[in-house]
């Protein structure tokens, strides 16, 4: 896709963009019928053909639609119309359009375009394609080509590597991908096997790994700019492949969604996939801890007490609470060994999460007023919402254990999400400025482009818009 600041004589493919408000003032210049089908509702599209040319009317909506409405509108259309849309070089009007919301139109096109097994044969990915559009200027436009690609190829590789089976990407598949990852956008990659990490005393992450029939892949990469003085923001993403619940087994009818459950992780890679193509100006210290949460004779158990990275004892009473294990030590380990600005881990932790919010919105818990508000406009803006929850000392007394410094769950039927958060917090090692996102609920679930549920990219756009806004 090329974005230019031209106008030819002819096109014979035209988007025309249109809120209701527009319509009504502009539907005079255009044939009476048309109003009978068209009235620039949000995702509203009529097609007016002539001899010469296909013309899209696209309804945005109310004069006062959010900049990720636009993108909404953008993203649906180019998931319905793919089999009518033509690689040419095509007029976008829309004369009312500020440079924001035209940026979001222009990511939601590329947005839409991903199905499962992804490949770049959508039109909008030909380089046939060209938008023509001479509102903005051609710098401010070549701007929003490179914003609207990094931002697509970070969310598409986050859908593609949620939505694979779990046998096409087991920790070794994962692992060379990161490698290989790594090379392209030369960040730094390190990464630890199940003898280094007994030797480094990673205790938490190494019970869940005992059982898989695939070797430990404690997985960091690190993005620098080359900006002096810029701040650094440790992630943290939850990256179980496949998790059937240990010992602890779930329940089989929908255990087939459980390949959702590195949603954290992928998350993560979109936003470092986002930050490395546009070579923003901080630093990014991601943990990925790979591994599956596998049944075998290894497997650990329920009663088991774990020596965690950082010293702390944990009875393990469920084996299913497996997420909060592999993160204690993979926080630990970001605290103590790298000093950063910021620490945010996000994970699909818990049932209880979804419980709550359903499909709406993630669970934010926070330690720092504000870190806490700026994630949350960042959602706001981004539509990718987030809630805060209490961390309240009480729920400190659920984890006690009598034989551990803490134990895994509080077996009480209620707040699971809290007591995980209040568990996790145990392991920040002091960090100031720390948050942990629950996104149990709404990485995985109904999207436009497949039948079942599926990868939603939920917090790619979150953690670029923050990385990308944060000095």
């Amino acid at each position: 896709m090329k974005l230019i600041n031209k106008k030819n004589k002819s096109y014979s493919q035209v988007f025309q963009l249109f809120t209701e408000e527009e319509w009504t003032k502009t539907s005079k210049n255009f044939n009476k019928n048309i109003s009978t089908f068209f009235t620039g509702k949000k995702n509203e599209v009529f097609v007016n053909t002539t001899e010469e040319s296909i013309i899209y009317f696209i309804g945005l909506g109310k004069e006062s639609i959010q900049n990720f409405e636009v993108q909404q509108v953008a993203v649906k259309f180019s998931q319905t119309q793919k089999k009518s849309l033509k690689a040419v070089s095509t007029l976008v009007l829309g004369n009312f359009v500020d440079q924001k919301q035209f940026e979001e139109f222009i990511k939601g096109l590329l947005i839409g375009t991903y199905n499962y097994p992804f490949d770049k044969n959508h039109p909008f990915w030909n380089p046939a394609f060209e938008i023509h559009f001479e509102n903005l200027s051609q710098k401010k436009l070549d701007v929003i080509t490179q914003k609207a690609i990094a931002l697509a190829n970070g969310q598409t590789a986050c859908q593609e590597w949620l939505n694979k089976p779990a046998n096409l990407k087991n920790p070794d598949i994962l692992s060379l991908y990161l490698k290989n990852l790594a090379k392209k956008h030369q960040l730094k990659y390190t990464v630890f096997n199940r003898k280094k990490c007994e030797e480094l005393g990673l205790g938490a992450y190494l019970s869940v790994n005992q059982g898989s029939a695939y070797d430990a892949a404690f997985t960091i990469l690190e993005y620098k700019t080359t900006v002096k003085n810029a701040k650094t923001i440790g992630l943290v993403g939850k990256c179980v492949v496949f998790d059937t619940g240990g010992i602890s087994l779930k329940n089989h009818e929908n255990m087939h969604y459980m390949k959702s459950d590195m949603g954290g992780a992928t998350a993560v890679l979109g936003a470092l996939i986002y930050a490395s193509e546009m070579q923003l100006p901080i630093n990014l210290v991601v943990i990925l801890p790979i591994t599956d949460n596998s049944i075998s004779e290894k497997a650990f158990l329920p009663s088991d007490v774990i020596t965690a990275y950082n010293g702390k004892t944990i009875e393990v009473l469920n084996t299913d609470a497996e997420g909060r294990m592999v993160l204690a030590d993979s926080l630990s380990y970001l605290s103590k060994n790298y000093k950063t600005d910021l620490l945010i881990d996000l994970a699909t932790l818990t049932g209880s999460s979804v419980r709550m919010f359903g499909d709406t919105c993630g669970a934010l818990f926070s330690n720092n007023e504000e870190l806490k508000n700026t994630l949350i406009k960042t959602g706001d803006r981004t539509n990718q919402r987030l809630w805060n929850l209490p961390l309240w000392d009480i729920w400190k007394d659920d984890i006690q254990s009598d034989v551990a410094d803490l134990k895994n769950i509080s077996m009480k039927p209620i707040g699971d999400c809290i007591v995980a958060a209040k568990f996790l917090e145990q392991f920040i090692e002091g960090h100031s400025k720390w948050a942990h996102l629950d996104i149990a609920g709404v990485a995985f679930g109904s999207v436009g482009y497949a039948k079942e549920k599926a990868s939603t990219g939920f917090g790619v756009q979150l953690l670029a818009d923050l990385i990308e806004n944060y000095h």
